[in-house]
């Protein structure tokens, strides 16, 4: 009945996950601080295995020098200091998180990328490529039609917007009652009609990839990592945060081990 991911609502997100603590995610994550699927094809590690999807993205969306990249919910800023050092383009993210943007106007401090505390519906300009990497789960059904209209505005004629997004593994939009109480809230995956329907009009459907086997091996990696860093962690977090992210990370493992959920690199 109710628009649980409206403009005053979607901030709540940000506050209560992303902003937890860079020291957090810095010790769980790979250097790129990718908190997206990595792509294990031929990586043997973490590192290996979230460059080869920063790889892997920049490739689908076709880069060249000069042009210009805007990443919705750019995170920590990874794939748009990886797409300036590599392909020699320039960015613009965007992310709720004041944590995230503070980190990642530090990482891309020398590099022609400005990050901003915005929200996708208040974007303007116009960008040769738009990217999403694990936003999309945040957007929630009732602003799907909004959300590919606000990037279509923002798309240069003849742009490739490339959505990285999990996905129901069913037949009905899936909600995780602990995961929105604890970990995060207004969440939803999408299933792939709300993803074509929605885009009709706007995009034509270039590519359809599922990557979901891969989050398993990447979860399980974010597992060890966050338990071998407990010992330093455990001054600034408690008992219950430890069981609490340990739950949430082996679930998920599980959801994608048992190919209950999906993870679809949309071009």
């Amino acid at each position: 009945m109710f628009n649980r991911q409206s403009l005053h609502r979607s901030t709540r997100v940000a506050r209560q996950h992303y902003d937890l603590g860079n020291d957090l995610f810095e010790a769980m994550l790979d250097p790129t601080m990718s908190y997206s699927c990595g792509y294990w094809r031929d990586a043997e590690t973490l590192a290996q295995a979230q460059e080869a999807k920063l790889e892997l993205i920049c490739r689908k969306l076709n880069l060249k020098p000069g042009m210009t990249l805007l990443d919705i919910g750019c995170g920590w800023g990874g794939l748009l200091e990886y797409a300036c050092r590599h392909y020699r383009i320039s960015g613009v993210g965007v992310t709720l998180s004041r944590e995230q943007a503070s980190l990642a106007r530090e990482r891309c401090a020398s590099l022609p990328v400005d990050i901003r505390l915005e929200d996708y519906r208040k974007l303007q300009g116009r960008f040769d490529r738009v990217v999403s990497v694990g936003m999309f789960e945040h957007v929630g059904q009732k602003n799907y039609r909004t959300y590919f209209r606000v990037l279509r505005s923002l798309l240069a004629e003849g742009g490739i917007f490339l959505l990285h997004t999990i996905g129901a593994g069913d037949s009905h939009y899936a909600y995780d009652r602990w995961t929105q109480k604890y970990i995060f809230p207004n969440s939803v995956l999408p299933l792939p009609r709300g993803i074509v329907n929605n885009c009709d009009g706007l995009f034509t459907i270039e590519d359809w990839h599922n990557i979901g086997a891969d989050y398993d091996p990447t979860l399980m990696a974010w597992y060890r990592n966050f338990n071998d860093a407990w010992p330093e962690l455990k001054s600034r977090y408690s008992d219950r945060f430890k069981r609490m992210f340990d739950y949430y990370l082996l679930t998920s493992a599980g959801s994608f081990r048992a190919r209950d959920n999906q993870l679809w690199q949309v071009v």
